[in-house]
C-alpha cells in the first residue's frame, strides 16, 4: 500500500519559543505524521524593513505595527535552535523538516543534512532560489501557492536543468490565503497540473478543518501539507488557520483509512470481507405454493427469497416451463432435480 506522506507545518506556530516548538514535535509525533515542518530564514534576507505584513497576518496578531520585519525577526530559529529541533525530531520519531526562504537558507539546510526541500509559494518566481534548489540535486516538494499554470511549468524547468529529475518534483496545489474560502480551492487544478506537467501532485491546504486535505488524497496527492498548533488561541500569524493537537490526529487518521480505501486494484469484485455475505444477502428461486409432481412451472408459482445458496433469479426464465419431478411444498429452495 502506497503511503500519503503527511507534513505537519509548525511553521513560525512556535512564537519564536523553543519550548513551545518542542511541544509542537510532540503533538506532530503523537499524531503520527511523516514529517514535522519549521520555517528557515533571517528577517533582513527575506524582507525590507519597509514591507507591511498581510492583512490577515496583521489582524491575527494584533499588532500595532504592520511591519513585517518586526514579526518575522521575533520569529526566528537560530542555528542553536535547529540542532535542538533536529534533535529532538529524531527522538520523537518524527522527521525533521523546514523551508528555507532563500539561497543561504537553502545552503544551511543542506549543511543540516536534509534530504528533502520545500520550496515555499512565493519563491516559485525565485529564479536563484530555484536554480540553487537545481543544484542541490535532492527532491522538491514545490508550492503554488498564487501561481498560474505556465509560472509552476517555468519552476519546474529550471528546477530539472539542474541535477533535479523530474520523478524527484512533487508539486502541491495551494491557495495562499490564511484561512482559505472554500469556494477558492479549486481542487481539480491538483490534477490539471498532474496532467500538464506530468508530475507528482499533492496539496498543502489553508482551509479550516480537515476535509479538504482528506478529499486530495482521494483525487490523488501524495503529499499532504498542514498548519498546526498548540491552540488557535495563541497570538501569530498562522494560528487562526492551524490545525489543533485532536484535529490533526483526526486528519491523519482519515487519511491512513483513505490511503487504504484506493490501494485496490481497481478490478472490480467480491472482496474477501464480503463473499461471506453474498449467501446471507442475496435471493434463490423458491416456490411460492404447493407444486404437485408433473405440473408445469410458472411464473406465479416461483418467488426470490433469501438466503442465496440455491438457483439464482437470473435462471428464472430457464425454470418456467419446465416440469416439476417430484412434489414441492411452498417455499421450497429449488434445486436443479426438482425440475425437467
Amino acid at each position: 500500500m502506497k503511503k500519503t506522506i503527511i507534513i505537519a507545518e509548525a511553521g513560525v506556530n512556535h512564537n519564536g519559543d523553543i519550548n513551545s516548538a518542542k511541544k509542537l514535535i510532540d503533538v506532530a509525533a503523537e499524531a503520527n505524521v511523516d514529517y514535522v515542518k519549521f520555517q528557515t530564514f533571517k528577517a533582513e534576507n527575506l524582507v525590507s524593513k519597509k514591507a507591511r505584513m498581510a492583512s490577515y497576518q496583521k489582524q491575527n496578531i494584533n499588532a500595532t505595527s504592520d511591519s513585517q520585519y518586526e514579526m518575522l525577526k521575533s520569529l526566528e530559529l537560530s542555528h542553536e535552535d535547529h540542532v535542538e529541533l533536529c534533535n529532538y525530531s529524531e527522538s520523537k520519531g518524527v522527521k525533521f523538516f523546514s523551508t528555507a526562504f532563500d539561497v543561504e537558507g537553502l545552503e544551511y539546510l543542506d549543511q543540516l543534512g536534509l534530504e528533502l526541500f520545500k520550496s515555499p509559494s512565493g519563491e516559485i518566481t525565485n529564479y536563484p532560489y530555484l536554480k540553487k534548489l537545481s543544484e542541490l540535486g535532492k527532491p522538491v516538494i514545490l508550492s503554488t501557492g498564487m501561481a498560474d499554470m505556465d509560472e509552476i511549468r517555468q519552476a519546474v524547468d529550471v528546477l530539472i536543468s539542474g541535477e533535479i529529475r523530474k520523478e524527484d518534483i512533487t508539486v502541491l496545489h495551494c491557495n495562499t490565503q490564511y484561512p482559505t474560502p472554500m469556494k477558492d480551492v479549486n481542487l481539480k487544478a491538483m490534477n490539471s497540473i498532474a496532467n500538464e506537467l506530468g508530475v507528482a501532485i499533492g496539496y498543502s491546504d489553508h482551509t479550516l478543518g480537515i476535509e479538504v486535505p482528506i478529499a486530495a488524497v482521494a483525487l490523488g496527492a501524495t503529499v499532504i501539507e498542514k498548519h498546526f498548533t498548540l491552540s488557535r488561541d495563541l497570538p501569530g500569524p498562522d494560528h487562526k488557520a492551524s490545525l489543533e493537537p485532536d484535529e490533526l490526529k483526526l486528519m491523519v487518521s482519515a487519511i491512513r483509512n483513505i490511503d487504504q480505501a484506493i490501494s485496490g486494484d481497481g478490478i472490480k469484485r467480491a472482496s474477501p470481507s464480503e463473499i461471506d455475505n453474498k449467501e446471507v444477502a442475496r435471493k434463490s428461486i423458491h416456490t411460492s405454493r404447493k407444486i404437485e409432481a408433473g405440473e408445469i412451472i410458472n411464473s406465479n408459482d416461483l418467488i426470490a427469497l433469501r438466503p442465496g445458496n440455491g438457483i439464482s433469479p437470473m435462471k428464472w426464465d430457464m425454470v418456467i416451463g419446465k416440469r416439476s419431478t417430484k412434489t414441492l411444498y411452498a417455499y421450497h429452495l429449488l434445486e436443479e432435480g426438482d425440475y425437467i
